[in-house]
């Protein structure tokens, strides 16, 4: 709890003692008017202060409003009465604050769920004074300002390396578990931490426009882009307010009236300003104005606590609604880097393959290089290497402890006159020849990540009609990445503009009612995730084209995360009609009741503050999400 919510729960707990001490206290009149009036106002004069500024601020009918009218009418008809029973106001006043203890708490727990679910912010900026380190803000450092990062720390801002060497761990940002190396040259994201060398950057950004910035403020904005059933709320509260008080001020004065006027008995003035006030608490309108929202709020911590960033309710709603997924293949299904799969030998053994490939390609950096160094996975010594010659589109030869090795494709082994075996599998064929002859090959491929499987099988059991792939792989790649994954359809060979054409053919297929998700990497698919009805960019935070165009922001490239995101958003949207359906029924109930006196005070409490608290405590199981 924070401070503001310990106090209150001192003013609940003070109230409620003094309210059963005076129970027992035998006191009459004016002393137990004045006893009773500093109960209510220790557990109610907040409430009183807002209804008086919302009236001068003109916003007369909120809850704060009813709220006041009520409780105060109830202590006022005591008096005229003289009943000296004030316990009801009270007690209404009492557990009204109860149920806003529960709802601020809610909302605090959704809130913390989201601010903690990144520790990205960096506390400081070393700059570099008289050759000591000095801590600054961020917020103070300009742009062309020459920062320090030490071996540990947070990079504070975007910037350019302008002097060392380090590896970095971005895992934060883009959901890339492996080290990535960083040099002077490279351009820097804020958020990445620092892992072995110094750096100095010279910053390209102020703090406020850096990647971490960004994606804080895409945090804290989450819920300011509504959703369809939260304006519906807000509009219906608008008019609905202002109708209950109306009704309740005709429910006091013309029955009275017209049982003075046409019967000729007794106006019964107390009978019915009773049961107005019992309709006013009752039609108190919290329970929706509070649930609904707290709902999606709770749906976004939810989210954002199971590594998915959702960046407004309205989007969770469009979430839940979905029924066809659409996938980027590279970066997405796949985990968009070479790795080798096979190795297939002639004369030599496999692991002597490898080792003279990864040594005679160990002065490349070209992706198909650093890959046979990894699957090597032995420190490289180069010193056993001489006489390198990197032929362009063809491949490399050197000579590894003496002995020839030519390293590349068909081209290569042509050019030297050794005749390769050809490969039927998928994926890039390196080819290897060894003093002369034809040694083996080794097959590198974009290897598929380890649930994309089970993602494609599990959106199928959560309602997905079809899953549809789109790559600008050849044909051949292609379908044999769809036909292990079990994806409905797969269109190949396309360029950027063709993704976001045939995103729009299947748009159109679809009925209006059913909903159409991008799934891509976020670096090259913003148009596409922009044309569909909902963007999801996985793994991508280091992009501000992801950030943008996106709608959802997965935390790292688990396809998992897909299939959790749309559980979440329909276990959201399940708890808020639940809640409409729930509170709007109990209040026509109670409000029929109240107005025809089988209500009293006591029902009016657990019609507005009882349905509340349970209304609260359901949106609340958003938060909660099972693992998958």
């Amino acid at each position: 709890m924070n401070k503001k919510q310990k106090k209150m729960l001192a003013r609940i707990i003070i109230a409620a003692v003094l309210l059963i001490v005076l129970h027992f206290v035998p006191i009459t009149g004016i002393p137990r008017f004045i006893c009773y009036l500093a109960v209510y106002l220790v557990i109610g004069y907040d409430i009183v202060k807002k209804a008086f500024k919302g009236i001068k601020n003109g916003q007369v009918f909120d809850e704060n409003f009813l709220m006041a009218i009520a409780t105060i009418g109830a202590f006022a008809l005591a008096v005229y009465e003289k009943s000296g029973d004030y316990n009801e106001s009270i007690a209404v006043m009492l557990f009204y604050q109860i149920g806003e203890l529960f709802q601020s708490y809610a909302v605090g727990k959704s809130r913390r769920n989201i601010t903690e679910l990144m520790d990205i912010r960096p506390d400081y900026a070393n700059i570099e004074n008289d050759g000591k380190l000095e801590k600054v803000d961020p917020d103070e450092v300009e742009v062309g300002s020459v920062i320090v990062v030490q071996p540990g720390e947070k990079v504070p801002i975007d910037g350019v390396i302008v002097e060392g060497n380090s590896s970095l761990n971005t895992s934060a940002l883009t959901g890339e578990s492996l080290p990535r190396s960083a040099k002077a040259g490279d351009e820097i994201i804020s958020g990445c931490i620092n892992m072995t060398g110094v750096l100095k950057i010279k910053t390209t950004k102020e703090f406020d426009e850096s990647t971490v910035s960004k994606i804080l403020e895409l945090i804290e904005e989450s819920s300011s882009r509504k959703s369809r059933s939260e304006n519906f709320i807000s509009k219906f509260a608008h008019y609905y307010t202002p109708a209950v008080c109306y009704g309740a001020l005709a429910l006091a004065i013309l029955p009275p009236l017209v049982n003075l006027v046409l019967l000729h008995n007794p106006a019964m003035w107390g009978q019915w300003i009773y049961r107005a006030l019992t309709f006013l608490v009752i039609s108190c309108p919290c329970a929706l104005v509070i649930s609904i929202p707290l709902g999606f709020f709770a749906g976004i911590g939810g989210a954002s606590n199971a590594g998915v960033l959702v960046k407004g309710s309205n989007y969770l709603e469009t979430l839940a609604r979905t029924k066809y997924v659409v996938f980027d293949k590279t970066g997405t299904l796949t985990k968009g880097v070479f790795e080798v799969v096979g190795v297939h030998h002639n004369t030599m053994e496999e692991k002597k393959i490898l080792e003279y490939a990864a040594l005679a390609e160990s002065f490349s950096s070209h992706p198909i290089s650093r890959s046979l160094k990894t699957a090597y996975g032995k420190e490289i010594d180069q010193k056993r290497v001489t006489d390198v010659k990197e032929i362009s589109g063809n491949g490399v030869t050197a000579k590894v402890d003496g002995i020839s090795v030519a390293v590349g494709n068909t081209k290569l082994m042509k050019r030297i006159g050794v005749e390769a075996v050809e490969c039927h599998q998928v994926g890039t064929v390196i080819h290897v020849a060894i003093d002369g002859a034809y040694a083996g090959h080794i097959l590198i491929s974009d290897v598929l990540k380890p649930t994309s499987k089970e993602a494609i099988v599990n959106l199928k059991k959560n309602g997905i009609k079809e899953t549809v792939m789109l790559t600008g792989d050849i044909d051949k790649v292609a379908q044999q990445v769809a036909g292990e994954l079990g994806v409905d359809r797969v269109y190949s060979e396309l360029l950027p503009a063709d993704k976001v054409s045939k995103v729009e053919k299947l748009l159109a297929k679809k009925t209006e009612k059913e909903k159409l998700a991008f799934v891509g990497d976020g670096i090259n698919d913003a148009p596409v995730l922009s044309r569909a009805d909902i963007g999801i960019a996985m793994g991508a935070l280091g992009s501000d084209a992801a950030i943008e165009a996106a709608d959802v922001v997965l935390m790292d490239d688990d396809p998992m995360k897909i299939v959790k995101a749309i559980r979440i958003a329909k276990k959201c949207m399940r708890i808020v009609y639940e809640n409409i359906y729930f509170a709007i029924g109990i209040k026509v109930i109670c409000l029929i009741l109240g107005a025809v006196g089988i209500a009293n005070m006591w029902v009016a409490i657990f019609a507005d503050v009882g349905v509340m608290i349970i209304a609260v405590l359901n949106a609340i199981r958003t938060l909660f999400v099972k693992k998958l």
